[in-house]
């Protein structure tokens, strides 16, 4: 069997697999989230964290909960690593410096996990469990509670609420993510995934020389990790590491993991507003934008245009022979259209239009299907645009779903849109202008600045992977890409929740003969264009000098 047709096959079982858990997992979502009984670990919570599960919230006071969740959340796990020395499985881990701290905290909290340093030489496993891996749970629900509750705005009349943070963040885990993960778990444990609390400094001699025999929590952090769309690995390898990602069909579910919540999470949206095929119509959208993304990745990776790939006939450079290039694209494109990170290869080491396309994946705003959440909120705001644009060019007050998109709406979806590329932008200028930073670059030229782009690209879009070429670890690239991870996640946030709220207050506009229909192909076809010609007009200068210029040269 050809490379070719064994990625066609992994590609194809893959959309059958997200097809056929479609329905069941999005219908469980949306009982999820709109059931008015609380089960007895909820309600043991609640009254733990003294929250009123029944009442409503303001999208300002929602925001704001979701805030003081956050700060306290990044207090716990930056504290968590400055004492790990005197806390119990420490393994012999020392303290971790200031810097790496507060870049780890933040990048967990924000569901990036953008890892500066080497998870098996630097974190005990208490560290690990405790801290980074609970964030791997509460960060992707904070994603789905934002979603839900701009779903609301959709959904709802009149209503000067849009739900309850405490309560959505809740379901999200228990409900959603802790049941998947557990059987998740499970399964990557009989595919050879390790579950122990072996040390990391732990070896056995052998003849020649000494072998590591590094244990930990791996499986279960690893289905954590992929579930939550979280890129934060136990190994500095992530999941090219054989105790990480053990065989081709460990890589094979790691990566339906990767995007059965996102995708499915249309099929809630659909219900939550009563239009079953508006879920269908968005669906549709992210589908095309992905295939595409994966399609293209896979053809510059196997076509290999460069000089080495193509005189030794693959790109398997940065590759595991285990997953081949085909599948190790497939991967490297899912992961990167998600905000999840975790890398089965190193995307430095990709021809330059297959890394290329690494970073256009995250420039899309990682909506298709996008993170857990996250993706979902993106492309409506998206849509948002869409109808605006449309409905100037044909002279009418756009509309979407029954709710005008007025002054208000289209300034706080224009403003979504403009975080993550100012934030991508100034970063990479700032560490291209500086001979100190620049040092940092393992390549010069093209190739280096695309090192830097894809940094800050990772960083602002909360994704997580990186070039793998740059040197981050160091306080400047510490913090300024702490403060892209921390801007690129809340900023939106706020600007989504605060858009909600403005949907949810309106009256329903009736449906009239004006109304742009937005279940139908055409529809499809206006977001997917309008979604790439945003990405191009704002990124196409900056990905001429780097990947474009380094692939025609």
């Amino acid at each position: 069997m050809s490379t070719t047709t064994a990625g066609m096959i992994f590609i194809g079982s893959l959309i059958a697999a997200l097809a056929l858990a479609y329905k069941p997992l999005g219908d469980h979502m949306h009982r999820s989230y709109t059931s008015t009984r609380h089960n007895v670990v909820e309600r043991g919570i609640y009254r733990l964290l003294g929250v009123r599960a029944d009442a409503e919230q303001s999208w300002s006071v929602y925001a704001r909960s979701l805030l003081a969740f956050s700060v306290i959340s990044i207090l716990f796990v930056y504290a968590v690593q400055r004492l790990q020395d005197r806390l119990p499985l420490s393994v012999g881990m020392e303290p971790v410096t200031d810097h790496i701290a507060w870049n780890t905290a933040i990048s967990f909290v924000t569901n990036t996990n953008w890892q500066a340093y080497s998870g098996e030489s630097t974190m005990g496993h208490l560290t690990q469990m405790g801290a980074l891996a609970v964030q791997n749970f509460v960060s992707a629900s904070v994603g789905m509670a934002v979603a839900i509750a701009l779903v609301r705005g959709f959904a709802r009349r009149k209503s000067d609420t849009i739900g309850n943070f405490w309560v959505d963040l809740v379901r999200g885990s228990v409900r959603i993510l802790l049941p998947i993960a557990f059987v998740g778990a499970l399964v990557l444990v009989a595919g050879g995934l390790i579950q122990n609390f072996a040390g990391p400094h732990e070896v056995t001699t052998l003849t020649g020389g000494t072998q590591s025999i590094t244990g930990g929590p791996v499986a279960s952090q690893e289905v954590i990790k992929e579930l939550g769309t979280n890129g934060g690995g136990f190994y500095n390898a992530n999941s090219a590491h054989p105790f990480e990602n053990a065989t081709t069909w460990t890589n094979w579910f790691e990566n339906f993991l990767i995007l059965v919540i996102p995708f499915a999470l249309t099929r809630t949206f659909g219900k939550m507003v009563g239009q079953v095929r508006q879920g269908y119509a968005i669906l549709a959208v992210m589908g095309v934008i992905a295939l595409g993304g994966i399609l293209l990745t896979n053809v510059f990776e196997l076509s290999g245009h460069a000089t080495v790939p193509q005189a030794a006939g693959a790109a398997m450079e940065g590759k595991e022979v285990r997953f081949g290039v085909s599948n190790s694209a497939t991967f490297a494109a899912s992961t990167t259209l998600t905000s999840t990170g975790a890398v089965n290869s190193f995307h430095d080491s990709y021809t330059p239009f297959g890394g290329m396309m690494t970073l256009a994946n995250m420039m899309l705003g990682e909506v298709a299907p996008g993170g857990v959440g996250a993706g979902l909120y993106g492309m409506l705001v998206l849509a948002v645009i869409t109808v605006f644009v449309a409905g100037l060019m044909v002279g009418r007050t756009p509309e979407y779903l029954g709710k005008k998109i007025g002054a208000r709406q289209i300034k706080l979806a224009s403003l979504y849109f403009l975080v993550t590329p100012t934030l991508v932008l100034l970063g990479t200028a700032f560490a291209m202008g500086s001979p100190e930073r620049r040092a940092g670059m393992l390549n010069t030229g093209p190739h280096g600045l695309s090192e830097v782009l894809y940094a800050f690209t990772s960083a602002s879009n909360n994704n997580g992977s990186a070039f793998a070429g740059l040197t981050v670890n160091t306080p400047w690239y510490d913090v300024a890409l702490g403060l892209c991870m921390t801007f690129g996640r809340f900023l939106p946030i706020i600007l989504v929740l605060a858009l909600a709220g403005s949907l949810a207050a309106q009256a329903p506009v009736p449906v009239s003969a004006g109304t742009l229909p937005t279940h139908r192909p055409q529809f499809v076809g206006m977001v997917v264009g309008v979604t790439i010609i945003l990405v191009a007009l704002t990124f196409l200068p900056a990905l001429a000098l780097g990947p474009i210029a380094e692939g025609l040269s």
